[in-house]
């Protein structure tokens, strides 16, 4: 089926508001081609969005959004067509998973000193063997009538200026981009433009990680600053890589809506190329 093609979308599974079915249903009715479920850490919600995009022309791209920390910073690599049994992959997804939940366990204790809110909030604003993470946590403060919705949330109260945000454990750059071409996988870099000029990556870093194999940077998503595109821009064609555009859907979580960013069919055939690990549907 012909039609826009969405590189990078969330359900339920992790910390979007639609189970993988219906965001399929979702994707079909915004009129898409293509979409790639990119879950946070995680695959398991691959089969449910295969079985609902059955017969309906619609392609699925299985994907992963992957964690990773360099010093303070928080970098996403989005994961296309890894193998979901890669047991190097599969181990390492599940540490950050756990990380996650210890997290936010430590975020909620804190934020119970202020605000009336409990841990057992945060598990009914979540899926059954959901990724948890800090939305679900901004979910049930917009369920207790704490905050207006989860932008305002994230705004005003789980900002790191707050100070009830931690870290978590993630692998560095490098080492994630190694394990998902060990996988079979394609990763490109997740909106690497939010921080604008002052902060985009060098292209002395950046070169190391396409020696490992990074396959692209997901240039066109509406977090990413100009200013940084543009640098960004640059080093992707000194590269050689290629440049996808995404909507980051998270449902009802985000303003973000389906297709509203895209990537070129030529780029999307040359990541269903370049991937060895799982294969695409539809």
């Amino acid at each position: 089926m012909p039609g826009p093609i969405d590189l990078h979308t969330h359900s339920s599974v992790s910390d979007g508001t639609e189970t993988p079915a219906e965001l399929v249903r979702a994707a079909l009715a915004a009129g898409l081609g293509t979409v790639a479920l990119t879950d946070h850490d995680t695959t398991s919600g691959w089969a449910e969005a295969f079985e609902e995009a059955a017969g309906t022309g619609l392609m699925v791209v299985p994907g992963m959004e992957f964690s990773t920390r360099r010093e303070w910073r928080s970098i996403h690599l989005l994961a296309y067509l890894v193998d979901p049994q890669d047991l190097a992959l599969r181990e390492e997804t599940l540490r950050i998973r756990e990380a996650r939940l210890t997290r936010a366990e430590s975020i909620v204790s804190r934020l119970a000193a202020d605000f009336d809110i409990s841990w057992a909030d945060v598990v009914a604003q979540t899926s059954d063997g959901a990724t948890v993470g800090r939305p679900h946590i901004a979910d049930a403060l917009v369920a207790r009538g704490v905050a207006a919705d989860r932008s305002a949330a994230f705004r005003d109260i789980l900002h790191p200026k707050f100070g009830y945000y931690e870290p978590h454990y993630a692998p560095d750059p490098l080492a994630a981009v190694e394990l998902v071409r060990a996988a079979g996988g394609v990763p490109v870099l997740a909106h690497p433009a939010t921080r604008g000029i002052d902060d985009v990556i060098s292209r002395e870093n950046l070169g190391v990680l396409v020696d490992a194999g990074l396959f692209g940077l997901e240039l066109r998503h509406r977090e990413n600053r100009p200013d940084a595109v543009a640098r960004l821009a640059e080093y992707a064609d000194h590269f050689g890589l290629v440049v996808t555009g995404s909507s980051d859907y998270h449902g009802a979580g985000k303003p973000n809506r389906l297709g509203e960013n895209t990537t070129e069919p030529e780029v999307l055939a040359r990541i269903l190329e370049a991937g060895t690990g799982s294969a695409a549907v539809g």
